[in-house]
């Protein structure tokens, strides 16, 4: 399942107002603004389920563009720690390159567990498991 999906834009309050639009008319709302204070400024939005406990919801986060930045940012929800790990290591089996490796992510909530990677495109992976959402079904 597709966690979260981070798009790169020139402009977050312009960006902002364009998918509200369109999110908000899928039931989607407005989860606010994160700063980092070492990285990125994010604008989230959430699905009707994101952050319930009730099923694993996905988000959208609008992120400031760095300086030569492209290709996609996609977090991908895992069912455990293990689980985080055992995809991060066969991520770097297969070629990828380390981006954060597996561990606690505390400025992004308690029980925020991932790890991340790179493909040669520039492209990057979160693998992510969230102590708030709840098992899968199998």
């Amino acid at each position: 399942m597709i966690d979260h999906v981070y798009l790169s834009v020139s402009d977050v309050a312009r960006s902002r107002a364009l998918y509200a639009a369109v999110l908000e008319s899928l039931g989607w709302r407005e989860l606010g603004g994160y700063d980092s204070g070492a990285g990125p400024d994010l604008f989230g939005f959430g699905d009707r389920v994101y952050g319930s406990g009730r099923a694993v919801g996905s988000s959208v986060w609008l992120r400031r563009r760095q300086p030569g930045e492209t290709g996609l940012y996609l977090g991908l929800a895992a069912d455990s720690p293990a689980e985080v790990d055992a995809a991060h290591a066969a991520a770097l089996t297969a070629g990828w390159r380390d981006d954060g490796g597996s561990g606690p992510r505390p400025h992004f909530g308690p029980g925020y567990y991932a790890a991340n990677v790179a493909d040669f495109n520039g492209n990057r992976l979160e693998i992510v498991n969230k102590s708030t959402n709840p098992p899968r079904p199998a």
